[in-house]
């Protein structure tokens, strides 16, 4: 028993602070059952929201809804949901409203239990729901559903889930293309042949009639109700589309966050996985840090990067035919719903392959799972001790998973890139899954720990500013 407790203790690991930076763990896998060993207390979280009072709430993969508090400094579970849990599913996003304090409205992202069947095989539903936070509990049967988005459940991958609202109360939903990549090598999937509509992201993703491979944007209201806010993709009315469509030609829209001052939308784009061009098929893979200051289709499956094209690809014969067109992008394949001809196709923010980044060296190598964080505005009046320093005015954050950084995107004034830098270099983060700006101006933080599943080293931080503080790099 004494060793297994041993291998179990395998955090926190490397250095916790980084010049005038400290991380404060704010709960961890621990000992739970007082028997030596570290327990894996929680399990597979997928995304947290932070209220105003310092709360901290988050979704883990198997249903489960924790609250963090800070005045007792402990976690409870506040809720627990039946869920689909498998291929990538589950219970994968959280936000609370911005009238939270007043109504308790907090909005879960969930893949319902039931599989059904439909003309291409196991059939699912990802739904975003309101429900009220009741004291210490979620009362389940105040539950609004807000949109329901069918999935295909024959095969995996790609769901997205991340949840968030901007300033003027619009809500938006993160959903991957739901497309088995692995029979594409690596480059763009659009097979189509007949029974193939798992494997072909044109069924999803550049499909405008379709829900999945998009950020859909929708209005909850008051009552329970969904509005469709001004300027979305398509307006409501326009044949063969979906009017809650805000980006489209998403491959797996993993973490998404909205500029509170401007409205504009970040995201991190898991890419395809191609470790070099093919003459025959197109570029390499790139996971990409996507900006959108305005409803656009955002390339997948038919560009990757800056718009970099694939050539169509016949799956059946394995010959090559011609580049995609960017200015005019066509979707014919014979599991597209909607309209065939699209939107022009928008370029990446960042874009980077697994090797050393050219354009965006600061990036560095290696695996690729990229996320985008919040955008911080230094407030001098806000009366926080530990709030990021003025340096970080209007600044992105973005993150990764694999590569275990994050890095300072200072923006300029037209929104584009000042510089980029890394932040807290020397602090060693353990694959962040998420992060979320408190309203005391500080960084919260889920490491989800060093293995996809079964960790025994995750945690939920904060990165604290302490001007004060001399500890060494």
């Amino acid at each position: 028993m004494a060793q297994a407790a041993e291998e179990k203790r395998i955090f926190p690991k490397g250095p916790q602070t980084d010049g005038n930076f400290s991380k404060v763990i704010l709960d961890a896998d621990k000992d739970i059952d007082g028997n030596g060993a570290i327990d894996d207390s929680i399990k597979d979280p997928m995304e947290m929201a932070v209220a105003k009072d310092g709360r901290v709430f988050w979704a883990e993969r198997s249903g489960l809804v924790k609250m963090y508090q800070p005045k007792s400094k402990t976690t409870i579970q506040v809720g627990q949901l039946p869920v689909f849990s498998g291929l990538e599913d589950g219970l994968l996003g959280i936000t609370l409203d911005p009238k939270f304090a007043k109504n308790g409205f907090i909005y879960l992202n969930r893949s319902l239990p039931e599989t059904t069947k439909d003309e291409f095989g196991k059939a699912g539903i990802i739904r975003v729901s309101r429900f009220t936070l009741v004291g210490e509990k979620i009362d389940m049967a105040s539950e609004k559903v807000m949109l329901d988005m069918p999935t295909q459940r024959e095969q995996c991958c790609h769901v997205g889930g991340s949840l968030a609202f901007d300033a003027k109360g619009n809500l938006y939903v993160s959903i991957g293309d739901n497309t088995n990549p692995f029979e594409s090598d690596g480059f763009g999937p659009f097979d189509q042949r007949i029974g193939r509509s798992p494997w072909s992201a044109e069924k999803s993703a550049s499909n405008p009639n379709d829900l999945r491979g998009k950020i859909n944007r929708i209005h909850p209201e008051p009552n329970g109700k969904v509005t469709i806010p001004k300027g979305n993709l398509f307006p409501p009315g326009t044949p063969n589309t979906r009017p809650e469509i805000y980006v489209m030609g998403n491959r797996n829209p993993f973490r998404i966050n909205i500029d509170q001052k401007n409205g504009n939308l970040y995201w991190g784009e898991v890419g395809p996985d191609a470790g070099g061009p093919s003459e025959t098929r197109g570029p390499a893979g790139f996971d990409e840090v996507n900006q959108a200051r305005k409803a656009g289709f955002f390339g997948w499956p038919y560009f990757v990067g800056d718009s970099k094209p694939y050539r169509a690809w016949d799956f059946g014969n394995k010959t090559a035919g011609e580049k995609f067109d960017a200015l005019k992008p066509i979707n014919n394949s014979p599991f597209n719903t909607g309209i065939h001809d699209l939107p022009a196709a928008q370029p990446a923010f960042i874009y980077y392959p697994a090797s050393p980044s050219t354009r965006f060296p600061v990036v560095g190598s290696g695996g690729r799972t990229a996320m985008a964080g919040p955008v911080y505005y230094f407030d001098p009046k806000l009366d926080s001790a530990h709030k990021l320093p003025k340096e970080y005015d209007h600044t992105l954050f973005i993150y990764e998973w694999s590569r275990n950084w994050i890095i300072a995107v200072h923006l300029d004034e037209n929104e584009k890139i000042a510089k980029m830098e890394r932040f807290c270099e020397h602090m060693t983060f353990m694959r962040p899954v998420d992060m979320e700006l408190g309203a005391d101006g500080c960084l919260y933080i889920v490491e989800y720990g060093t293995n996809w599943g079964n960790n025994y080293d995750t945690q939920v931080v904060r990165i604290e500013y302490n001007p004060a503080q001399t500890a060494s790099k």
